[in-house]
């Protein structure tokens, strides 16, 4: 009896072993590299991106993004609440220009996340030059500053793990400009306004293309 107990015991010991080795052995196998940091980086860069669309596609639907692209003075030739740059480059400067601004200053800029907004629009011809935007840059929306793109919102150029949104707006011709001290000008009617009327004859003024890039600080 004493042999077949010292057995079983001595069993029971070996396994035990065997266990302590295995669960070892998985630990080491599943411990931090820098492929587990790059996978939670990808991970945070999805959700940015997620959010960076739902935004836009909620501030597309409530008009807030509309909205935005109408809030110009004609007067000095800018938007409304941009510094003398005539770029949102101020965190606090940007719920300035309506929902839209809130719903950036809500979801990212309070967040420490940075955030540029450029907008790219058909010139005169109706054609967009193939140089697009330069997310390096930030160059105003200016009438004098002619060109496809343009910055709404510049806060620097953006890390390798930016992400990118668009969003694409049409504005016809009867849309009233709202920005501060502008009479109610429609964009057909304003040569003023940043955008061109692209479409002359047709009742859409131009298309424009709102391009969000976010990334962290």
């Amino acid at each position: 009896m004493d042999e077949r107990g010292q057995a079983h015991t001595l069993e029971a010991f070996t396994a035990a072993l065997l266990i302590l080795a295995g669960l070892l052995f998985s630990l080491q196998a599943t411990a931090v590299t820098p492929l587990s940091a790059s996978t939670s980086n990808q991970h945070i860069e999805n959700q940015e991106r997620a959010v960076a669309m739902d935004l836009l596609a909620t501030a597309d639907t409530n008009d807030a993004l509309e909205a935005a692209l109408l809030n110009w003075n004609s007067t000095t030739g800018n938007f409304t609440g941009t510094d003398a740059s005539g770029i949102y480059a101020n965190p606090n400067e940007v719920k300035t220009f309506g929902r839209f601004g809130e719903m950036l200053h809500r979801s990212f800029l309070s967040e420490g996340i940075a955030v540029n907004v450029w907008v790219r629009y058909r010139t005169g011809s109706g054609e967009v030059h193939a140089n697009g935007f330069i997310p390096s840059q930030g160059e105003s929306c200016r009438p004098d500053n002619v060109g496809e793109y343009c910055s709404l919102l510049f806060m620097g150029s953006p890390s390798d793990n930016a992400v990118v949104a668009t969003r694409t707006v049409v504005l016809m011709d009867g849309t009233n400009i709202t920005g501060t001290g502008e009479s109610v000008a429609t964009a057909a009617a304003n040569d003023r306004y940043f955008a061109p009327d692209a479409a002359t004859g047709s009742p859409v003024f131009n298309v424009v293309e709102v391009r969000m890039v976010v990334w962290q600080m």
